[in-house]
């Protein structure tokens, strides 16, 4: 099991690079960022961090390709791969469809698994080849080519997937992984898997070579009543992106969640807040002490996950979505340091 850091980049740069920095000492596999507007620009925060960083890697989980040109997406990621002697790699999706939206756009007429897909086969075209002609339905290039060139002989290109089963398939047969967002239960992992092989077969590959990974909230502290708040304060924010068969896996009814996405729509993320029950908050998070955490994890391993990505929750993420200030939740520091220390040994 790898382990990994995915960052909201809403801190300072420097806390953004202090953290880096030490996931970087601590062996976390790679630290990630959401290719998202609404934050800071992952591709400069990490061509900062690349020359204070020996052995993380880095890139977008995920960047979304209706909002970013894949070519260009290659070109950022062969950039940063050469900045960091060959240690950047990036997942790719069609978009977090509440930002979609703020750009007016309608994710039900952009066709987003065909796109992704077709996105898929430019990047990897253009960081292999340096160069591409192609006419298809979403992209078309006449002799396009690049000097920005990767370092590492195949960076890895992956998929970003939720709800399946055809997102699952496609990651597997025409990407190098999946990673798979905001899911908590077994049975989840479970059909992740199943249509991660059917995907893989289809391309003849082994399954369980490719990376599947678990994008999850998590929050650890000793503190397991504060980690457990500071937790329940984002479920609602991030439960508005899964789709109701994702909701359906984990045994919550799309209607029990909707006031919940309805309060946090319009704008009055307190009522959200209260309306997010502990025992939601339960099901969709890693929440809890380095033993609570550590077991949660132990219950999906059994899948075939072989990559935890933890999207961590501290204090800090909370004051600035939320406004909440959250006594006795770890920083993200200390968080790092008690997966490092107490969650990755027992895997």
């Amino acid at each position: 099991m790898k382990f990994s850091y995915a960052m909201l980049p809403d801190y300072s740069l420097e806390e953004c690079l202090r953290a880096i920095r030490l996931a970087d000492e601590l062996g976390f596999h790679a630290v990630y960022a959401a290719d998202e507007t609404w934050h800071k620009d992952l591709w400069l925060l990490f061509a900062a961090a690349a020359a204070q960083t020996s052995r993380i890697r880095m890139g977008p989980s995920v960047s979304p390709v209706t909002l970013r040109e894949p070519t260009l997406i290659a070109q950022a990621a062969a950039t940063l791969d050469e900045l960091t002697g060959g240690r950047a790699e990036v997942v790719l999706s069609s978009g977090n469809f509440g930002l979609l939206a703020q750009y007016k756009l309608d994710w039900t007429k952009t066709k987003p698994l065909s796109r992704v897909v077709e996105a898929v086969h430019v990047v990897r075209t253009l960081l292999d080849d340096g160069a591409i002609t192609y006419d298809g339905e979403f992209f078309r290039y006449d002799g396009l080519f690049t000097f920005a060139r990767p370092v590492q002989e195949r960076l890895p290109v992956k998929m970003g997937a939720m709800r399946g089963p055809k997102s699952f398939q496609a990651a597997a047969e025409h990407s190098d992984g999946c990673h798979h967002a905001l899911s908590y239960s077994r049975e989840a992992y479970e059909y992740a898997a199943e249509h991660l092989r059917i995907g893989a077969e289809r391309a003849g590959k082994d399954w369980t070579t490719l990376d599947f990974g678990a994008w999850v909230v998590v929050a650890v502290g000793r503190d397991s009543a504060a980690a457990k708040d500071a937790a329940r304060s984002m479920v609602g924010i991030y439960a508005s992106s899964m789709p109701a068969e994702q909701l359906e896996r984990h045994g919550v009814d799309a209607a029990e969640l909707k006031p919940i996405v309805d309060a946090i729509a319009g704008g009055d993320l307190a009522k959200g807040i209260e309306l997010t029950s502990p025992e939601l908050t339960e099901k969709l998070s890693f929440a809890g002490t380095p033993e609570e955490v550590t077991a949660k994890i132990k219950e999906i391993e059994p899948t075939g996950v072989n990559h935890l990505i933890a999207a961590i929750t501290d204090a800090s993420i909370v004051r600035t979505f939320t406004g909440r200030e959250l006594p006795g939740v770890a920083s993200v520091e200390e968080q790092l340091q008690l997966i490092h220390d107490e969650v990755m040994p027992a895997f």
